[in-house]
């Protein structure tokens, strides 16, 4: 009878790096399931726990010895084991041997391809606490670590120095070594509150033994919670909102063990400096939590999370206080030295700023920009000379003091910058907004100049870096070509704008010095953009064979793509969608096994239609195209595929009464014109052939 019990594996370390914190413990949980499905050993649940100093998994319910595992050889087939006269064969005495066994000994099996020799024998399972020393190690093993580190004099490597290990399963010590380490059952608590160890005599207790005794709460999803909620508390006790981004409460959480929140101030006089600059002073550099007023204005306090209980915490808040004073005053000079010249001033020195080796400064890439944006201002309603101005100012502010200690805050900067040099609304604004979207889910650029700027400089990007060889391959992206293909295509269909993405590319290698780009660059990003599609539309659950039927028609005009792909999807609900699609494969089909440009050319001639079920069928082609035509020049393609819809019962009787591949050519022909022609109704949409 099965027996269960909680299995601990503790692993205490150095510091561990607090980013990749939530990764590693996820990983290390999966790892550890793995190897006990590998095993055929169950288990209930595994509850995973991560602090800086440590990983850890309580495996609940564990089968505490491995089933016994039966194991089935197949020898030689029953024909060839035995002669005649029923004696084995060679090959019957050799299988016994290498079994270990005598012929006596051996079993038969019947398949559907006659009789077989068996030997089936039975391993006993291993007790589980045997496995888990070895489990752990391979688990640890195949962590997402991009460098392991040595130490001391050992051999064994891990993300940082192992100083314990606890195995307990039950109330069971598990005796073993992981990573060169004795494994012991016990465990560690917070480096100050309680550097001794803490003995643990139960598995199951291992995350109260922490908390109660070691001022460790161990469980990261707690700990993060605990922190949200006492920041969130102790800010409105001061009657404010405090600023919380999810990323830095993650890296807090791993940088914490015992998280304690204290309420800080600084000097008012900085809230003079734009606040997206302490902000990101504040939460970037010092981990701390800025805090607001009720309409979102930043207030001269914030709030840092310790890593212990002081018992003189005002000596904590000074400590904090005084280190974000120097940051803060070097920015204010950053910013004072910064808006004593305008905005353009900063043009000269991108000259000197390389964008890339071929393809030249940015000062060079963006006389390309500004070009291209001069281009597509119409389409997005922009002025081409604001475009224009936008696009000479856009990465000015990337040579200013401010950006360059704070990389971050380009194109916030800009705008701020632009608004001191009284440039137009729209230039200021869109010195922020090209940068959007900056991540999936991610506002778009509002203003014209915005979204004329962020498409053109993405467009020149995608064109110049392809054109030169550099196109992404596999996991390597340094241009982030996929992103800047889909924020593109974004804004094209979700603002939209309406203009066509070939015209636009090709508008945009023109912008490029002669023998630069590749001869197929246009092609090449084009089909890589379209691609994208895939991926855009999958994440709201449209199917890949909907975006493929649009894609596979030749349009370009992702705004256009976007209408048809709609009215796919409407069609789909349609009772009749299923055989239209299956008729259309049909037809497709014909046509690809008709000679060479028979489906390309010709007409339907009266004249040769003959059969009843023909007859119809043209006419209503001749019927739906008169109406359906002025639908798809107004780019209603819902109703016109509801339209064509109504094709189905002339298709279906068609195919039951008329004989396409007729014995007169001319017939024969011109049924196949007739077959193209309802094809072509439907691919004025889409080729609803490749529907599933």
């Amino acid at each position: 009878m099965d027996t269960f019990a909680d299995l601990l594996i503790e692993i205490g370390t150095e510091e561990l790096p607090p980013i990749a914190l939530p990764a590693l413990s996820k990983a290390f949980a999966d790892e550890v399931e793995s190897q006990f499905e590998g095993y055929g050993i169950s288990y209930g649940s595994v509850e995973r726990f991560a602090t800086p100093r440590r990983l850890a998994v309580l495996v609940r319910e564990l089968q505490t010895k491995q089933s016994d595992q039966e194991t089935v050889r197949r020898g030689p087939a029953v024909r060839a084991a035995f002669d005649d006269s029923g004696a084995p064969t060679k090959a019957a005495l050799g299988f016994a041997r290498s079994c270990g066994v005598e012929i006596g000994d051996l079993d038969r099996e019947a398949t559907d391809k006659g009789e077989w020799l068996i030997f089936k024998s039975v391993t006993p399972g291993q007790e589980t606490a045997s496995l888990v020393p070895a489990i752990a190690e391979k688990a640890l093993a195949s962590l997402p670590i991009p460098k392991r580190m040595r130490w001391g004099d050992r051999s064994e490597e891990f993300v940082r120095p192992v100083h314990w290990v606890c195995l307990v399963m039950g109330s069971d010590p598990v005796k073993g070594s992981v990573l060169g380490l004795q494994a012991a059952p016990q465990t560690r608590g917070h480096r100050f509150h309680h550097p001794e160890t803490i003995a643990v005599g139960k598995a199951a207790d291992y995350e109260r033994l922490l908390e109660d005794r070691g001022h460790v709460e161990a469980s990261f999803d707690r700990r993060r919670a605990s922190i949200e909620d006492k920041i969130r508390a102790l800010a409105s006790e001061q009657g404010l909102t405090a600023r919380i981004d999810p990323a830095l409460l993650d890296e807090v959480t791993g940088l914490v063990e015992w998280p304690q929140p204290l309420l800080c101030h600084f000097d008012s006089e900085y809230l003079e400096i734009p606040p997206e600059v302490l902000i990101e002073t504040m939460q970037s550099n010092q981990k701390y939590f800025p805090l607001e007023d009720a309409e979102g204005r930043l207030q001269s306090a914030f709030i840092v999370i310790t890593n212990l209980e002081s018992k003189d915490p005002d000596q904590v808040r000074a400590g904090n206080e005084r280190v974000i004073r120097p940051r803060f005053a070097d920015a204010a000079f950053f910013w004072s030295q910064d808006i004593k010249q305008p905005l353009e001033s900063f043009a000269k020195r991108l000259e000197t700023v390389v964008f890339q080796d071929k393809l030249g400064t940015i000062a060079d890439k963006s006389a390309r920009v500004a070009r291209l944006g001069r281009h597509l201002a119409a389409s997005v309603e922009a002025d081409p000379d604001l475009v224009e101005r936008s696009a000479g100012l856009a990465k000015c502010d990337l040579v200013s003091s401010m950006v360059y200690e704070f990389p971050g805050l380009q194109g916030i900067m800009g705008r701020y910058y632009a608004t001191h040099s009284n440039e137009d609304p729209c230039v200021c604004q869109a010195m922020q907004e090209q940068y959007l979207p900056r991540f999936a889910g991610d506002m778009l650029p509002s203003s014209p100049c915005g979204r004329a700027l962020a498409i053109a400089d993405r467009i020149d990007t995608l064109v110049g870096i392809f054109g030169i060889g550099l196109r992404p391959t596999g996991t390597k992206d340094p241009y982030a070509l996929r992103r800047a293909s889909i924020a593109v295509l974004r804004i094209l269909i979700e603002t939209p704008v309406d203009l066509d993405l070939e015209d636009l590319l090709k508008t945009a290698a023109e912008g490029f010095e002669p023998g630069i780009l590749a001869d197929d660059t246009v092609e090449t990003v084009l089909a890589y953009m379209l691609d994208r599609l895939r991926g855009y539309y999958g994440d709201r659950d449209i199917p890949a064979d909907v975006v493929e039927s649009v894609v596979h028609v030749g349009v370009t005009n992702a705004f256009d793509i976007d209408r048809r792909i709609a009215a796919v999807s409407r069609f789909l609900t349609l009772a009749s969608a299923s055989e239209l699609a299956a008729a259309n494969k049909r037809i497709r089909n014909i046509l690809a096994k008709a000679d060479p440009g028979v489906a390309d050319s010709g007409e339907v001639v009266a004249d040769l239609l003959t059969d009843p079920a023909e007859i119809a069928l043209a006419e209503t082609v001749s019927q739906l195209a008169a109406k359906v035509l002025p639908l798809v020049e107004q780019r209603n393609y819902v109703e016109t595929l509801e339209c064509l819809a109504d094709i189905k019962d002339d298709i279906d009787r068609f195919f039951t009464e008329v004989m396409v591949m007729a014995d007169d050519e001319a017939v024969r022909n011109n049924r196949i014109h007739l077959l193209a022609s309802v094809a072509e109704l439907f691919l004025k949409v889409a080729d609803i052939s490749r529907l599933q």
